[in-house]
């Protein structure tokens, strides 16, 4: 762990109240990188639902399939590490179900502008 991020969290910690020790202290909890990396992968989450404004033609089927099925793989991933994490799996879910909806959007613009 690197001094600063040591640092920060010892300062940090007198200031926790008591009903949020639990969350604090938890081995997937704020002193760990097990909760920042959700806390920032939720930055794609948001991006990929910004994304629906997009105009389908636009939208690369490509690349929200591969983002769906890496959120739907990492979700899984989550539940079977230890320690389980919980919140990180609900952000992949939600990453790969966002990207899904779009792909699937994006794939029916197609298929309906090659009949017509």
């Amino acid at each position: 762990m690197s001094k600063v991020y040591k640092t920060i969290i010892t300062a940090a910690d007198r200031f926790v109240p008591g009903k949020l020790r639990p969350l604090w202290e938890h081995e997937a909890g704020p002193k760990t990188v097990f909760f920042w990396a959700p806390a920032f992968k939720w930055a794609l989450v948001l991006t990929s639902i910004d994304e629906f404004r997009r105009p389908l033609d636009k939208v690369s089927t490509t690349q929200a399939a591969t983002l769906s099925a890496t959120g739907f793989i990492w979700t899984r991933y989550c539940l079977v590490i230890k320690p389980i994490n919980y919140a990180l799996s609900l952000c992949n879910f939600s990453l790969g179900l966002a990207n899904g909806i779009q792909c699937f959007r994006a794939y029916s613009f197609q298929k309906n502008m090659a009949i017509a």
